[in-house]
């Protein structure tokens, strides 16, 4: 099968992106034995406190990390998109620690844990490549600890659209004008630490001051460098290979 037509198509040209395999190891990962499944928005893929025994691969959609606190608060702790690995800490843990939920419909493949471990214990191409897209994964967490703890509403806002344009743009996931954000107001106040009410007024002084363009869900950026200040951003931490391909079109 053609590597983009195969479910963990994406994912492996992501790994390439960091690491290029040998063709043996290329060709096992493609191997695994997985199993697809078709998810409505809301499904959970991870409950925290389960016993993990696949770990799934987000195939197509978007899903969501989150703790929620003993009073029911939600904060959603980061994104998933297309061709990300949704629990890769799990391959050696024993109990989730946190819950992944599908924020759109999508299609995930679920890959037995056992088979994993046994390739990153016995191929250390391998093993090598999925330690470093755990620690990207690290690098994002606290990045995110940082918007929501030391930075005002409206750099919250905008660097979180800013980290959105740059993630999809280098999986050919944004369009030339921008990119259709499948958050609700509602989630980006749980991902921000603000109120649904903040989170409107903060992205309509964005459009005002002619940061974004808005037509429903699509966002524009249409002056991406004076964005990027708005929202303190930098793409070190997310550690995109290559150039900053928004930037470059400009």
């Amino acid at each position: 099968m053609d590597p983009h037509q195969h479910p963990l198509g994406r994912f492996l040209l992501d790994v390439e992106k960091h690491y290029r395999l040998p063709e043996e190891d290329r060709q096992a990962l493609l191997d695994l034995p997985l199993r697809q499944r078709e998810l409505d928005a809301g499904s959970y893929l991870v409950r925290e406190g389960s016993v993990p025994s696949v770990c799934s691969v987000l195939v197509d959609g978007f899903a969501y990390r989150q703790k929620v606190t003993g009073e029911g608060a939600r904060q959603i702790l980061s994104v998933c998109i297309a061709g990300d690995a949704i629990d890769l800490q799990n391959i050696f843990l024993d109990v989730s620690d946190h819950a992944v939920q599908m924020l759109t419909r999508g299609t995930v493949a679920d890959v037995p844990r056992e088979a994993l471990q046994e390739l990153v214990l016995t191929r250390p191409a391998i093993g090598r490549v999925l330690i470093q897209l755990a620690l990207i994964e690290a690098s994002i967490l606290r990045e995110w600890v940082v918007n929501v703890g030391r930075r005002d509403a409206r750099e919250r806002i905008a660097h979180i659209l800013c980290e959105f344009a740059v993630r999809l743009e280098a999986r050919g996931l944004a369009s030339g004008d921008g990119f259709e954000l499948p958050m609700t107001q509602e989630q980006l106040a749980d991902a921000t630490g603000l109120t649904s009410v903040h989170v409107n007024r903060v992205l309509k002084a964005l459009e005002a001051d002619g940061l974004i363009g808005r037509r429903r869900r699509h966002i524009q950026y249409p002056n991406w460098r004076a964005l990027q200040d708005a929202g303190d951003f930098s793409r070190r931490y997310l550690h995109v290979p290559g150039e900053d391909l928004i930037e470059a079109a400009i």
